[in-house]
C-alpha cells in the first residue's frame, strides 16, 4: 500500500529553518522530521512512499539519491575504473521512495491529484511532512477497513497555544492554566483513502481539507480515528526546539522503533 506524504509547504511560521531548506527536511536528534514519519509507517510494515514535493523540492530529491553515502561508510575507486562499495548497509533498506514535483504553488489537493499515476491500489494512506505521532498505523487500518467508508481521518485532542484563565467580575483571576487540553477533536493527519477520493479532487486549486472532506463528511463518506496517544507538529521554532530536546532526552514517544 502507498503512502503519500505531502512535502510542498513553503513552512513560512518556520522561517529560521526553512528560509534554505523545506520543512521536511527540518532536523530531530540529526535526521530530518520526513524521515521521523517514513519511520512509523515503515515499523508497521508500510516502506512504500509517495513524496509530493514543491517547495525546494530539489533538495529532498539530493537527500535520498545521496541516502546511502550519508548513512553507510563506503570505499570509492577513482579515475577511469571507478567504482563505490558501500561497506555495511543501514536501516532503511526496503524503503521504496517516489518522488514526484507536485507544483510551487499547488494546494493539498491538487498534489495529492497529480500522484494518481503513482497510488496502483484501491487503498491508500495520507500524511502531511511536519507530524509525528505515536500511533499505530495497524489499527488505524482495521478502523478504516472496518466502518467501510471512503475515508477515515486521524483525531486528537488539541491543547489550547494560550494559556486560559478564569477570571470574577471584578477581574480577580479564581484559576489559571497553562495550555489546557480542549475539548473537541482536531485533525491530525494520517489519513486513510479509498482511491474513489481521486474523484473529489479537481486541479491545482482544490484544498484537501475543504471541499473534498467538507463533501465526504456531507455524504456519510468520512470517519474520525480517535488517537489518545502523543501528537506533534513542527510548525514554529519553539516547537523545533521542544521536539528535538524530547529525543535528545530519550523520551520522544513517536520513537517507537528505537
Amino acid at each position: 500500500m502507498k503512502t503519500v506524504i505531502l512535502c510542498g509547504g513553503q513552512g513560512t511560521r518556520l522561517r529560521e529553518e526553512t528560509e534554505f531548506r523545506p520543512k521536511p527536511l527540518v532536523e530531530i536528534g540529526g535526521k530530518p522530521i520526513l524521515w521521523h514519519i517514513m519511520k512509523t509507517y515503515a515499523h508497521y510494515g508500510f516502506d512504500d512512499f509517495v513524496l509530493c514535493l514543491g517547495y525546494r523540492g530539489n533538495m529532498i530529491k539530493e537527500y535520498f539519491l545521496n541516502y546511502a553515502a550519508m548513512n553507510n561508510d563506503f570505499t570509492i575507486a577513482l579515475g577511469n575504473k571507478a567504482s563505490i562499495r558501500f561497506e555495511g548497509e543501514h536501516l532503511e533498506q526496503g524503503f521504496q521512495v517516489t518522488l514526484a514535483d507536485t507544483g510551487q504553488e499547488t494546494m493539498t489537493g491538487g498534489r495529492i491529484k497529480r500522484i494518481q499515476k503513482y497510488v496502483d491500489g484501491d487503498l491508500f494512506m495520507v500524511t502531511y511532512g511536519d507530524g509525528v505521532a505515536d500511533i499505530d498505523i495497524r489499527r488505524l487500518l482495521d478502523f478504516h477497513h472496518r466502518h467501510g467508508k471512503a475515508a477515515t481521518i486521524t483525531t486528537v485532542k488539541p491543547h489550547s497555544r494560550f494559556g486560559i484563565l478564569d477570571t470574577a467580575a471584578d477581574g480577580r483571576v479564581q484559576a489559571f492554566a497553562e495550555k489546557p487540553q480542549l475539548d473537541g477533536w482536531a485533525s491530525a493527519g494520517f489519513l486513510v483513502f479509498d482511491r474513489k477520493l481521486f474523484d473529489y479532487l479537481d486541479d491545482d486549486s482544490t484544498v484537501l481539507e475543504r471541499e473534498p472532506l467538507e463533501r465526504l463528511a456531507q455524504e456519510g463518506q468520512l470517519m474520525a480515528y480517535r488517537h489518545e496517544g502523543s501528537f506533534y507538529t513542527m510548525d514554529t521554532y519553539r516547537e523545533y526546539l521542544f521536539l528535538n530536546d524530547l529525543w535528545s532526552s530519550g523520551k520522544a514517544p513517536w520513537g517507537i522503533w528505537r
